[in-house]
């Protein structure tokens, strides 16, 4: 029998002691420094933020949903979250009380599955991809006030295959999310990340490539305006050799809004063989803007593939004076290439259906930018 007990009751201790000692983070902590949670909440804001509600729409069939705050059974109770040094990901452990679990057997294939998280609050993830079965979850956000924290924890079995899209959209509220996933041999990760803005949006990946063959594809699109902010925040670990990685980020943001990407690529001893790349790029469409890009490598191996790059700055002037000598009007040729320079990175979502509803997003929030 499964005994009905509070998912996260077995860690709260641990972790309400680890988050008073970390506290909120703020900019004088190196990781967080484009992401000052402290300037808009408080820990008593972060303790008294209840619990986020989730629903769960789509194809479920070949997927096990399980409520954290009812019975549990034992493939959940083998992954009870601990504090990490992540401390709005230890909230969640500390404060939450539930969440949701989604198990794919064994070879099968599911979804699209979308979750759709509401209200503000803590709550927990978990994610379980058996060995040779492929999973494709939308998550979508929304967030009209007070905090939304998400801790999601993603275990990809062998030749596993999981594909995750993460749609923010604009909200006045604050967004945290941190995801942790672990890809067994020739298991693949892909995720796209869609961000519109909040008072503070940040989300916070990491990546785990454990076995040989394992690969992770890692995207995301910005479209910021207002006073808006978006992080997304990435390391992806070469645990052993001949494992690969890219990364794709494009950004366009305008009024007093602020777009981030920090992404770190570690390639651990031993790890021979890993190909990463790491690309982002951003427009700066209003004076008062902001974009902050830090791509970094750190290495320990031999004989892999590895690089990086990062630009800020306005449209082309070239290509800006060949669509208008053509007869488009400024307004219209600029509207054509902020689409063509974000376009690259929606095209990384490989299902049609759903990158299709992710441009549609991405226009309407160029309408109010441009």
């Amino acid at each position: 029998m499964n005994a009905p007990v509070p998912f996260l009751d077995a860690r709260r201790a641990e972790a309400l002691e680890s988050f008073r000692v970390k506290g909120v983070p703020h900019r004088r902590i190196e990781e967080w420094k484009y992401s000052d949670v402290r300037s808009a909440l408080d820990a008593d804001a972060v303790a008294q933020a209840g619990a986020a509600k989730w629903q769960i729409e789509g194809n479920t069939e070949n997927v096990e949903v399980v409520d954290l705050s009812a019975s549990i059974p034992q493939w959940v109770r083998d992954h009870i979250p601990s504090a990490t040094q992540n401390a709005m990901d230890t909230a969640t452990v500390a404060f939450g009380t539930g969440g949701v679990a989604l198990r794919v057997s064994r070879n099968k294939v599911a979804g699209p599955v979308r979750l759709d998280w509401s209200e503000h609050g803590h709550a927990r993830l978990l994610i379980v991809v058996e060995e040779g079965a492929s999973l494709t979850l939308v998550e979508t956000h929304t967030v009209a006030n007070g905090l939304r924290n998400i801790g999601a924890e993603i275990i990809l079995r062998a030749n596993a295959q999981f594909s995750q899209i993460i749609v923010g959209r604009k909200a006045e509220g604050v967004r945290v999310e941190t995801i942790a996933v672990k890809a067994s041999r020739n298991a693949r990760y892909n995720a796209h990340f869609a961000n519109f803005g909040a008072r503070l949006s940040r989300s916070d990946i990491t990546v785990a490539l454990e076995g040989e063959g394992s690969e992770a594809r890692i995207s995301g699109v910005s479209a910021l305006g207002g006073e808006t902010h978006a992080d997304v925040t990435t390391h992806v670990i070469h645990a052993v050799g001949h494992t690969q990685s890219t990364q794709l980020f494009k950004k366009a943001a305008t009024g007093k809004s602020r777009a981030v990407y920090q992404g770190r690529v570690t390639v651990k001893e031993g790890a021979n063989g890993s190909d990463s790349r790491q690309t982002a790029k951003g427009i700066l469409l209003g004076e008062r803007a902001e974009i902050d890009l830090k791509p970094e490598l750190i290495i320990f191996a031999d004989d892999v593939k590895c690089a990086h790059g990062a630009a800020v700055g306005d449209l082309e002037a070239e290509q800006l004076f060949y669509l208008r000598a053509r007869g488009l009007p400024e307004a219209e040729a600029r509207n054509l290439l902020i689409r063509a320079f974000l376009e690259d990175a929606v095209l990384e979502i490989a299902d049609e259906t759903i990158r299709a509803e992710v441009w549609r997003d991405v226009e309407a929030a160029l309408e109010t930018m441009t």
